[in-house]
Formats: C-alpha cells, sequence, structure tokens
C-alpha cells in the first residue's frame, strides 16, 4: 500500500480522503492555501505545507509548487481529488514523470475524455449512444447555424472543454444561436484556454443519470449501480442520488452496460463516472461526457454498495486488489445527497462570510462530509460548497424522512446557505414522487 499520500485539494474532499488515508496508515500531507491555514482539513493532516496565496491559479492550480511540496515531505502519491487539477493531463503526466504515483486516470484517458467532441466521437464508435449534435468543432458561427438546422432546435452549445456545468447555454432558434456561440466560444477561450464549441440537440424534460465506474489494476472495469442528478440550478448539481427512481430494471441494465463499454473504450483505470442523459418518455439515454476524477456525489454510492471508493482508489492506484469483491456486490436500500452551499436559498448566487455557528445533523443514517467549522471564513475565491449531507434509508421514503430531519438539525449561521431550499424540496411533490427532471428547480423559483 501507499505509504504516504499528499492531497492536493481543500475543504470537505481534502478531509474525507485523508480519513480514509489514515485509516489505512497512509502518512498524509495537506497542500493549503493562505486563506485556508484555519480550516480543518489542515489541521487533520499529519503534515501541512502552504502553497501560495487565496488565488487558486497560485495554490491549488500551481503545479510547481504542489510538487515542490511533495518532494519537500517525501510524498509517494499524490491524490487530486475533484476540481483544481484532477482532470489535468499534463498534471498526471508531469506526476508519474517524477516518480510519484497518480490516484486517478491515466494521463491518456483524462486527454481522450476531457475534450467532449473527442470523447463523443469515442463513444458512438464504443457503441454508447450519444445524443445527435456536432462530431466536429463548430468553427465558425456559420458552421454552428447549419449544424443546428441538422440537430433541430433547440440545441445545446457546449464548450468542447468544458466542465461542472460550465460552459454551457440553449439556443431555441438562429438569433439566440448567434447570440450564445459568441458567448459561450468566448468563456471557454477564457476559462479553459480553448474555444471549441460544439452543438447537441437539447431535451427540455430529460433527466441526468451518470454511473459510477472502477477501472480495476487487472484491467477489468465495473459498473457500481447510477446516480440521479437532476435536481440543478445552472446546470450545476444539488441534489444526488442512489438508486435513480427513474430507471425500470432493464433501462438499468443497458445503461450500466454501456458505462462499462465507455470505460473499457479508453482503458480505464480508477474511479470515474459516466455522465448520461435519460428521456423518461421514451426511455433512451445519450452519453454526456465522463468524468476522469472522483466525484462529489461518490458517497451515496458508498453507502448503498457499502464500500469506500476512496480506498478503493488508491488500492488501484497502488497495483493492488480492491477491497471487495466485485461479483457479490449489489445496491441496497437508497442514498440521498444534499450540497450545503453558501448561496442564497432564492436565487442562489454566492453568499460567503464566516461561520458563528455550526452544528451538524447526527442520527441514524447520517452522515455529513463538511469543509468547515464555527468560526471559519468562507470566502469567495473558491467553490461556495461548505458541507455535504447524505442521508441512507431502507427505501426512498425513508432516506427523505431522514433528509427532511437532518436539514432540520443543521445549524448553520453566517454565510448565506441552501438549507431552507432542500427544507421546501423534501416537501416538494414532484421530487417526493420520484418524477421529475433537470427543470424541477427553475419550476420552484
Amino acid at each position: 500500500m501507499i505509504e504516504s499520500l499528499l492531497v492536493a485539494n481543500r475543504g470537505e474532499i481534502a478531509r474525507r480522503i485523508i480519513r480514509t488515508a489514515r485509516g489505512l496508515g497512509i502518512r498524509t500531507i495537506a497542500v493549503y492555501s493562505e486563506a485556508d491555514a484555519e480550516l480543518p482539513f489542515v489541521r487533520e493532516a499529519d503534515e501541512a505545507v502552504c502553497v501560495g496565496p487565496a488565488n487558486p491559479a497560485e495554490s491549488y492550480r500551481n503545479a510547481e509548487a504542489i510538487l515542490d511540496a511533495a518532494k519537500q515531505t517525501g510524498a509517494q502519491a499524490i491524490h487530486p481529488g475533484y476540481g483544481f487539477l484532477s482532470e489535468n493531463a499534463d498534471f498526471a503526466r508531469t506526476v508519474a514523470a517524477n516518480g510519484l504515483i497518480w490516484v486517478g486516470p491515466g494521463a491518456d484517458a483524462i486527454t481522450a475524455m476531457g475534450d467532449k467532441i473527442n470523447a463523443r466521437n469515442l463513444m458512438a464508435a464504443a457503441g454508447v449512444p450519444v445524443a445527435p449534435g456536432t462530431a466536429d468543432p463548430a468553427a465558425t458561427v456559420e458552421d454552428a447555424l447549419a449544424a443546428a438546422e441538422e440537430i433541430g432546435y433547440p440545441v445545446m452549445v457546449k464548450a468542447a472543454a468544458g466542465g461542472g456545468g460550465m460552459g454551457m447555454a440553449v439556443a431555441n432558434d438562429a438569433g439566440q444561436l448567434t447570440e450564445q456561440y459568441e458567448k459561450v466560444r468566448g468563456f471557454a477561450e477564457r476559462m479553459f484556454g480553448d474555444g471549441s464549441v460544439l452543438l447537441e440537440r437539447y431535451f427540455p424534460r430529460v433527466r441526468h443519470v451518470e454511473v459510477q465506474i472502477l477501472g480495476m489494476a487487472d484491467g477489468t472495469v465495473i459498473a457500481l449501480g447510477e446516480r440521479e442528478c437532476s435536481v440543478q440550478r445552472r446546470n450545476q448539481k444539488l441534489v444526488e442520488e442512489s438508486p435513480s427512481p427513474a430507471l425500470t430494471p432493464e433501462q438499468r441494465t443497458k445503461l450500466l452496460a454501456a458505462a462499462v463499454r465507455a470505460g473499457e473504450a479508453v482503458g480505464y483505470r480508477n474511479a470515474g463516472t459516466v455522465e448520461c442523459l435519460f428521456d423518461p418518455a421514451t426511455g433512451e439515454f445519450f452519453f454526456l461526457e465522463m468524468n476522469t476524477r472522483l466525484q462529489v456525489e461518490h458517497p451515496v454510492t458508498e453507502l448503498v454498495f457499502g464500500i469506500d471508493l476512496v480506498e478503493a482508489q488508491l488500492r488501484v492506484a497502488a497495483g493492488l486488489p480492491v477491497q471487495f469483491e466485485p461479483s457479490t456486490l449489489a445496491s441496497v436500500g437508497h442514498a440521498i445527497e444534499l450540497r450545503v452551499n453558501a448561496e442564497d436559498p432564492k436565487r442562489f448566487l454566492p453568499g460567503p462570510g464566516t461561520i458563528t455557528t455550526w452544528i451538524e445533523p447526527v442520527g441514524e443514517g447520517v452522515r455529513v462530509d463538511s469543509g468547515y467549522a464555527e468560526g471559519n471564513i468562507v470566502t469567495p475565491s473558491y467553490d461556495s460548497l461548505m458541507a455535504k449531507v447524505i442521508v441512507y434509508g431502507a427505501d426512498r421514503a425513508e432516506a427523505i424522512i431522514r433528509a427532511k430531519a437532518a436539514v432540520a438539525a443543521f445549524e448553520l449561521i453566517g454565510p448565506k446557505n441552501n438549507l431552507p431550499f432542500f427544507a421546501e424540496l423534501m416537501d416538494n411533490a414532484e421530487f417526493v414522487s420520484g418524477d421529475y427532471d433537470t427543470g424541477l428547480v427553475s419550476r420552484m423559483r
């Protein structure tokens, strides 16, 4: 097993990785920005190194500073968590070139899946269903308009190098497409350094369902069930649950098999997620993208399968067998995750500030993965995620009851937060029925 691990991330995911690593007897090293010096993950690691100021480009995305920290502390491996450098193929290659273990998929798989157009074409070749769309970048607005005529409006305009719900816009006609094409291209150039744009058919009433895959050290790829991620604002997830209440057993079997083919097509190793759009009206699903990293919502999979995905990541990275027998795994019960963000619960605008009260809910079937504690400052420099409340029940009805109780019990004063939204959601008839789609939040607001 790996003996020492540098966690190249912050907040709740850094704490999450440190917790498992220390339980395996692995020495842990945290890197932190000047703004995060007082956060819990810094003191919970065995060692901690400041890698720069609050600006992520000068700290958590500063590959040179992170590698220097690894050398300084004698780290054997680097776990990137999610975001920041987690899907940076060049960084993954540099880590390996420096003789360190990269806890994630290989750089070639990251590269293959990092460009959405290339990923679409690879998946189509592997027999994974893809939505009608462009096989090549729309180099000009004229190309985009011509493609949209073939695809049919409405269309989704997407940054080929984007992710996390960023660099996406819907166009209902040629006028909107002309406007949104330029906006998405400009945003993509600024954010990702790549202005390539693709178009896909937009489905107004659709569900977002993803599959957790794990490529093991022996080359086998397995699917660890699916997660429903349709409660979203601005194309970004707020709630995830497993299993999806939308799928029939036959649909689930097809979806999981397609996700395994997707992983096999790129020789995938370690944890990853195959994201799909599911049309409940037709029962069809379409490949959306592959996230070549650990997902924010991985705990719901852990709860229904009774496994530790971070431990599995570490074992695969070390070339070891996983801690469970894949052939005997089965999803049992139901889990729901709520992303507690520092944002107002109506318009979902950021609301950073100092936490004056922080009392996490406890109880049977309740888990909280948090990045903050009382007295900490939530700054505007990073994502607004403060904590994840994950609940488990024997069935979906029990999980909703426990989620409702956990939200009511979470005492959080200081930054604006979206706990009131979750209280409203747990009483929403659409959500409670399980018959909802990605437009749910907009209908509530």
